[in-house]
C-alpha cells in the first residue's frame, strides 16, 4: 500500500525545481525559515536506484506539495557530503534528510543539523549513534532472510548435494549491510549446522564497489579451485560483477546467485537465468513515507510511525517506518514491471524480448 501525499496549501508561492549540476534544487524567495529540505543521496555508483528512482520520487513529493527542495548525490565522497549539508544548512534548509556513507560522517552531519535547529530523517540507513527524528526504510532484516530463503531454494532447484555456498556481503560501514546479513545468516546458519551446506568464502566489500566484488569473487574462485556452487551477493550490483566472473569461467546459470533492488540489469540476469532471485524494495514507497514525514516536519508537525528500531550504539528507540520487501524469481518479475518500477522498454530491450514474452512481462 502507497503511502499518500500530503499537500500544503501554497498560496501565493510558486514552487519550482531545477535541475543544476551538483543536485536538483528548488530555489524560492522568502525568508531563512521558510520551510525547506534537503536531501543527501550517497552515490550513483553502487546502485542505480539512488538517481533513478529515489531522486525521482521524492522530487515528485515535493513538487506535489508544494515545498522547497534540494537534492544533492555526494558521490561516494565523505567530505563532499559534510560539504553539501553545511551548504544546505547555510541556504536554510529546515529539513535535512540524509543517506549516510558511513555512521561517522552522518552522525557529525545530524548533530551539527540539529545543532541548529534543523529537523532531521535517517532515509534507507540508520546512522548509529546518530539523532535523527525519524528512520525511513524496509525491513532490512527481512530483506535478507528473503534472499537466505531465495538461495536454499535455488539451490534445491538445482539438486546440488552439500553446496559450497559463498557470501558477498555489502559494506562493512553501512548498518544495512549488517543487516542483510543478519537476515541471511540466520537461514544459511541453519543449513551449515545441518551439515546440509558448506560454508565457503565469506566476504565483505568495501563501500559496495562492484570492481573490487568482481576481484574479490575471481579469489574466492581460486581460492575453492572452482567448487562454489551458491553465492549469496547482497545486492543486483555485486551479484552482477559475480555473474561477470562465472561467465568468464562458463559457469553461468549452473551456479545461483542472489540480488536485491530489482534493478534492471538485475532482472535481465534473472531472465536469461544467469541470477536466481532479487528483492524489490517499492522505493516510491519508501520516498513517499519519507517525504511525508519530511513535509510534516517542515510545518513543525510531528507524526507518531507507530513503530521505532533500536539504535545499537546510541541505545535509543528511534522513530521508524519498516517497509515490507517482496522476493522476485522469474515467474514473478512482471510485477516490477507493473508496479511500475522498471518500464518494459529499458527491460525488454533487444535480446531481453523474446524472454520477456516468455516470462509474461506485458
Amino acid at each position: 500500500m502507497r503511502k499518500g501525499i500530503l499537500t500544503i496549501a501554497a498560496a501565493g508561492l510558486l514552487v519550482t525545481g531545477s535541475l543544476a549540476a551538483c543536485g536538483e534544487t528548488s530555489d524560492n524567495a522568502g525568508s531563512a525559515r521558510t520551510p525547506k529540505i534537503g536531501v543527501i543521496l550517497p552515490d550513483s555508483a553502487t546502485s542505480a536506484r539512488w538517481e533513478t528512482a529515489d531522486r525521482k520520487y521524492l522530487k515528485e513529493a515535493f513538487e506535489a506539495a508544494g515545498v522547497q527542495y534540494d537534492i544533492q548525490n555526494a558521490q561516494g565522497d565523505k567530505a563532499q557530503f559534510q560539504t553539501i549539508a553545511d551548504q544546505m544548512m547555510t541556504s536554510g534548509v529546515t529539513v535535512l534528510m540524509i543517506v549516510n556513507l558511513d555512521s561517522g560522517t552522518g552522525k557529525a552531519v545530524l548533530d551539527k543539523a540539529r545543532s541548529q535547529g534543523v529537523a532531521t530523517i535517517d532515509y534507507d540507513r540508520l546512522t548509529l549513534g546518530g539523532s535523527a527524528s525519524y528512520y525511513v526504510s524496509f525491513d532490512n532484516v527481512a530483506v535478507g532472510k528473503l534472499q537466505g530463503e531465495g538461495l536454499v531454494k535455488c539451490l534445491a532447484d538445482k539438486g546440488v548435494k552439500d553446496p559450497v555456498v559463498a557470501e558477498l556481503n555489502g559494506s562493512p560501514t553501512d548498518n544495512n549491510a549488517t543487516l542483510f546479513k543478519t537476515g541471511y545468516d540466520s537461514v544459511l546458519n541453519l543449513k551449515y549446522e545441518a551439515k546440509e551446506f558448506v560454508k565457503g568464502p565469506d566476504v565483505s566489500v568495501p563501500e559496495w564497489d562492484n570492481t573490487q566484488a568482481g576481484t574479490i569473487f575471481e579469489q574466492m574462485l581460486t581460492q575453492q579451485r572452482g567448487k562454489i556452487d551458491g553465492v549469496l551477493a547482497a545486492n543486483d550490483g555485486l551479484g552482477n560483477a559475480v555473474i561477470s566472473v562465472l561467465k568468464k569461467n562458463k559457469l553461468n546459470g549452473r551456479v545461483p546467485v542472489t540480488g536485491q533492488d530489482a534493478d534492471v540489469q538485475g532482472l535481465q540476469n534473472i531472465l536469461a537465468g544467469d541470477q536466481c532471485m532479487t528483492v524489490y524494495k517499492a522505493i516510491k514507497q519508501e520516498a513517499d513515507a519519507a517525504a511525508d514525514l519530511a513535509i510534516a516536519l517542515a510545518k513543525g508537525e510531528k507524526k507518531d510511525t507507530g513503530q521505532s528500531v533500536k539504535d545499537p550504539e546510541g541505545g535509543r528507540d528511534v522513530p521508524a517506518v519498516l517497509l515490507a520487501p517482496k522476493p522476485i524469481y522469474l515467474e514473478n518479475v512482471k510485477d516490477v514491471v507493473a508496479d511500475g518500477f522498471v518500464t518494459k522498454a529499458a527491460l525488454c530491450a533487444n535480446e531481453f524480448a523474446a524472454l520477456c514474452t516468455k516470462a509474461g512481462v506485458s
